[in-house]
């Protein structure tokens, strides 16, 4: 085996070594989990609900840093619903993890739950989980410690037909009445009094609310607060159509009257008989905008009741690097020929073969990157691959070319050849293939009686 294939099987040796030496640091995890304890009071907590929280730490592969929560009440209160709202509404928890040690930051676990049509008083079903990653890039050891929880209502938006529902409050002149499907009410029933003074109010949690009742003839006159204020002066005419004139007949579920839009949040609607004559309230119809954020009104809060203590979870370290291979430069010693005038001519160079080089990774920055939410990472390592100087040799069919020969890529013959010989011995054939039909001419003018001249 020359040097120059030494030098390459190095080379592959090299190559492979540095593949050998790449080891994956193996993620850690926490095998415990820590129990936190809240009192939520205020929004949708009320007076108050408790919340228990079983806290568990993980770290990913790729550096991700994962902290779950598992939630569940504790005691028979429940956080519930705020007002009448239609399917979509979501409750969102948000919690808070304090990380001390080889790095200090925060993690915030969230999560949310839709909820099915509510009613005031419902219960909020609470979310599946609460989750939050960061990545992590020092190693070292840290502390997980879980703090604050926040509690959020996100309401859905649309409309709600209010009727019958312990949110509407009846003075006692008031009474319910059944009513025959071909007259439309809604629900087919109405409340009704025909005595003066006589009040219905609504409390509800929206943007907007309309009074919903029969437009007839000698109904009385009916005056609206909104919030314990007048919206305006004109009293509510059931008795008359919308342009004024007197109703000759019956129709129901009316708009009689209908709020502006209103800030989010709790409101009141009152309905008051001016007139010893006949009132109506069939139903109140409650709306909710879009809202881009949950509304401050039902948030709660939510303090530690217990001290959970912290997990320790460690952080591997930097992955190690390969030594570079160093193998032997081969030389390879190649005859140089002399020209004509005798001065040397420059031969092939000596090849030099580039072996790879196992360059460090960067320098660990130190610093640790906190995302809120799901977080995919991935990093590629290109992998630094052998170059080699590759020279093609070729060897010279004319080792030295005769003067005055024709530069024909082939050496003259040398002396001795069988060139000559060949000249020779054809013209020793000519002779004697002449000689021979010379003596037999004579043998034939011999047997017929002369010499043929």
């Amino acid at each position: 085996m020359n040097r120059w294939s030494k030098a390459i099987t190095a080379a592959s040796v090299g190559i492979a070594a540095s593949a050998a030496f790449v080891v994956l640091s193996t993620p850690g995890s926490a095998e415990s989990s820590l129990v936190a304890k809240y009192l939520c009071t205020g929004g949708v907590a009320g007076s108050s609900v408790q919340l228990e929280a079983t806290i568990t730490p993980r770290l990913t592969e790729g550096g991700m840093l994962d902290v779950g929560w598992a939630l569940k009440y504790q005691g028979t209160r429940r956080f519930g619903s705020p007002g009448f709202f239609e399917a979509g509404s979501t409750l969102n928890l948000e919690g808070v993890v304090d990380i001390t040690g080889a790095w200090n930051g925060q993690l915030r676990p969230k999560g949310s739950k839709d909820q099915d049509e509510l009613v005031p008083g419902d219960q909020l079903v609470l979310p599946d989980g609460l989750s939050d990653a960061g990545l992590v890039k020092r190693p070292g050891t840290i502390r997980v410690r879980p703090g604050a929880l926040a509690v959020r209502f996100q309401p859905a938006e649309g409309e709600v037909m209010i009727n019958n529902h312990k949110s509407i409050t009846y003075s006692s002149g008031w009474h319910r009445i059944n009513t025959e499907k071909e007259f439309g009410d809604y629900l087919y029933d109405l409340h009704t009094t025909d005595q003066q003074g006589e009040s219905a109010k609504l409390s509800f949690v929206g943007t907007q609310v309309a009074y919903i009742a029969r437009r007839d003839r000698d109904l009385g006159d009916v005056r609206v607060l909104l919030d314990g204020d007048t919206v305006t002066d004109g009293l509510v005419k059931p008795s008359k159509d919308r342009d004024g004139s007197e109703m000759t007949g019956s129709r129901a579920q009316e708009d009689l009257w209908e709020s502006p839009v209103l800030a989010y949040g709790p409101h009141t609607i009152e309905i008051t008989n001016t007139e010893a004559k006949v009132a109506n309230v069939d139903a109140f119809r409650v709306r909710t905008a879009n809202l881009d954020e949950p509304p401050i009104h039902d948030q709660a809060t939510c303090a530690l009741q217990n001290d959970p203590g912290a997990i320790e979870v460690t952080v591997p370290g930097a992955t190690p690097t390969s030594p570079t291979p160093t193998s032997p430069t081969p030389t390879v010693t190649t005859p140089t020929p002399t020209g004509p005038t005798g001065s040397p001519t420059p031969g092939p160079t000596t090849p030099t073969p580039t072996l790879p080089h196992n360059n460090p990774p960067g320098t660990n920055d130190g610093l640790v990157s906190v995302v809120p939410g799901s977080v995919h990472t991935s990093t590629s390592t290109a992998t630094p691959k052998p170059t080699t100087t590759k020279t093609t040799y070729v060897k010279a069919q004319v080792l030295k070319t005769p003067k005055g020969g024709v530069d024909s890529g082939e050496a003259p013959e040398p002396p001795g050849g069988g060139s000559y010989g060949l000249i020779a011995g054809g013209s020793m054939l000519l002779m004697g293939s002449a000689t021979g039909g010379l003596l037999l001419r004579r043998r034939k003018a011999e047997h017929a009686g002369g010499v043929e001249s």
